[in-house]
């Protein structure tokens, strides 16, 4: 029932595979010897990526834009964290100040 669906090779490879069925339990079964590999040929079925100055172009303006938008993020984050810590210190000072004026009276 919550088996994993094992995808079919849409181009033969020339090794194949059987697909393993698990035995009932207690019943005793025999495997039959793997068959031999087949070499694998040079030709790669994989297209081949090539890219134009356009889209190199394309790829280079991208990557700066995202360094750009994470860059101004972080920044605006460390901004954040200073201007809080800032304002922690300043109603620390305050507070010390109200203190010691207190004990002195």
């Amino acid at each position: 029932m919550l088996r994993p669906k094992i995808p079919t090779n849409p181009t033969p490879t020339g090794t194949v595979m059987p697909l393993s069925v698990e035995p009932a339990a207690g019943v005793v079964q025999q495997h039959a010897p793997a068959p031999a590999s087949v070499p694998a040929t040079s030709v790669s079925s994989r297209p081949v990526v090539q890219l134009t100055p356009g889209a190199l172009v394309a790829l280079v303006g991208g990557g700066t834009a995202v360094v750009l938008v994470v860059g101004t993020v972080l920044v605006s984050m460390l901004l954040a964290v200073a201007v809080t810590a800032a304002s922690v210190a300043v109603c620390a000072v305050v507070l010390r100040s109200m203190l010691n004026g207190q004990r002195q009276r």
